[in-house]
């Protein structure tokens, strides 16, 4: 019998997905970069631009029920085989690098308590990695119904933490310290409105990603409908506690203060205003949290490469399952990719920022496909012979999601998009290796050759970026 996920239980896979680390660096995230009233602009230009996104995911539940890959296949579906195959790759690697965020932030959360993780780079900090790494990925290969209901309790426990963090703060709410910062604050570098609005952008990016996971995992929903209930259901609780947890802060300590803080920042914050134990009392759900975020994506990153497999578009190998029912080949690709992830953060200064944007940059491609995918549906009539009256409104909020995903990746800077070349063009390799196992031409169009050889340019780009100096990581 198929396995079937409820409402709750897919709404448990949006929350779960979207809340892990991020959230729990927010404080210092834009401590760093703004004061509350640039913080509210940005959360505003965020929420709206996802909001967006998430009723564009709700329409093609909707209006492209065949379509159960999520972000893979409505890429496919609109723009060829080859943007299907960059669609399907960028999400998967931005998702497996995404992972290695997690276990970053939690070697460094150890480390505040026991020396001997110290940043999260240590030998001891990537050894204990591995082993969480490992054990996570056979807990799924029992199968995917009992690593849902894992996810589900999960989700409960890693959001009392920060509704606590949430109820303490407005209760110690100083309104005289949040009048201070809220134009900027003292004692900070001065920077313009936009320059601080800029700074904060992929963070937002990175906390709304997993905004799609019910649409991920649509072949399992119990009835259609829920799975865009379940997209803005997931995205409106989780966009409360993210604008809360980033703006109660402000008003607790000053901005040099928060600013200062290591990650992740709750915990100090928290300590701060109530004392040492309030540092151990989120440190403990920063744990929790991204452990059952991990859980959440690892589900997903096997998820979209066995159906990238079996639609022909990643290599027959990964589109195997065992007596389960999980993807198990698509599962050990994405767990030796996370491994080798994680033993490269012994070489790297800033693991967790980098990992961060690089994730976002990775994402933002694959979210412009699928707004894009939506307003051409809109743009054309197509599927709108069923309540015609809804496609001008489908048009709109089609082009705003389209228009903000491509602000996204101007805003993030030339840095990202070159480091995300150096990752789909040699990821390639797996679409020749799709298709010439299948006898198919490896690219059908001159758009394909041109996107392939863009790619192509920006990883030699990239390259010599990083070998000269220019670009650093």
């Amino acid at each position: 019998m198929a396995q079937k996920l409820s409402l709750f239980a897919l709404t448990g896979m949006v929350v779960g997905s979207m809340v892990g680390a991020g959230i729990f660096s927010l404080p210092r995230t834009f401590g760093v970069a703004t004061g509350p009233f640039g913080a509210i602009i940005a959360w505003c230009i965020a929420g709206g631009g996802m909001y967006m996104l998430a009723r564009v995911f709700q329409s093609l539940a909707e209006r492209k029920p065949d379509l159960d890959a999520g972000v893979f296949a409505y890429a496919k579906e609109g723009f060829g085989d080859y943007p299907g195959f960059l669609s399907a790759f960028g999400y998967w690697i931005g998702s497996c690098i995404g992972n290695v965020s997690y276990w970053v932030l939690i070697k460094s959360t150890l480390g505040n308590f026991f020396p001997v993780f110290g940043d999260g780079n240590t030998v001891v900090a990537i050894l204990v990695a591995s082993v969480g790494i490992w054990l996570f990925h056979f807990m799924i290969l029992r199968g995917i119904q009992q690593a849902a209901f894992v996810n589900t309790v999960v989700t409960v426990a890693k959001v009392i933490p920060i509704i606590a963090f949430i109820i303490i703060l407005l209760f110690f709410f100083k309104l005289d310290l949040f009048r201070l910062n809220f134009w900027g604050g003292e004692g900070m570098p001065q920077a313009t409105l936009l320059q601080q609005i800029q700074a904060t952008m992929l963070a937002t990016v990175f906390v709304f990603i997993g905004i799609e996971g019910a649409s991920n995992y649509s072949r399992y929903a119990q009835a259609r409908s829920d799975i865009g209930t379940a997209t803005i259901m997931g995205f409106i609780g989780v966009s409360a506690l993210m604008v809360l947890v980033t703006l109660l802060p402000y008003a607790a300590l000053t901005r040099p203060e928060i600013a200062a803080m290591s990650q992740p920042s709750m915990a100090g914050v928290l300590a701060a205003v109530v004392g040492p134990w309030g540092a151990v009392f989120i440190s403990i759900g920063v744990i929790v949290s991204v452990l059952g975020a991990y859980l959440a994506w690892s589900l997903v990153c096997a998820e979209v490469l066995y159906v990238a497999a079996r639609t022909d578009d990643m290599p027959r190998l990964f589109g195997t399952e065992n007596q389960n029912k999980v993807p198990a080949a698509a599962l050990w690709l994405t767990n030796i990719v996370v491994q080798l992830f994680v033993i490269s953060t012994y070489w790297s200064q800033d693991a967790f920022a980098l990992m961060l944007n690089l994730t976002s940059a990775m994402s933002l491609i694959p979210y412009m496909f699928v707004a894009a995918f939506g307003f051409m549906l809109a743009r054309r009539a197509e599927t709108y012979e069923v309540r015609p009256r809804e496609r001008t409104r489908d048009l709109i909020i089609a082009s705003i999601a389209a228009a903000y995903t491509f602000f996204m990746i101007v805003a993030g800077g030339i840095k990202f998009v070159l480091l995300s070349a150096l990752l789909y063009a040699p990821g390639t390799i797996l679409y020749f290796w799709a298709r010439r196992e299948r006898g198919k031409r490896v690219f059908n169009t001159s758009i394909d050759w041109l996107i392939f050889a863009t790619a192509a340019i920006g990883c030699i780009a990239a390259i010599i970026g990083l070998s000269t100096g220019y670009l650093t990581i």
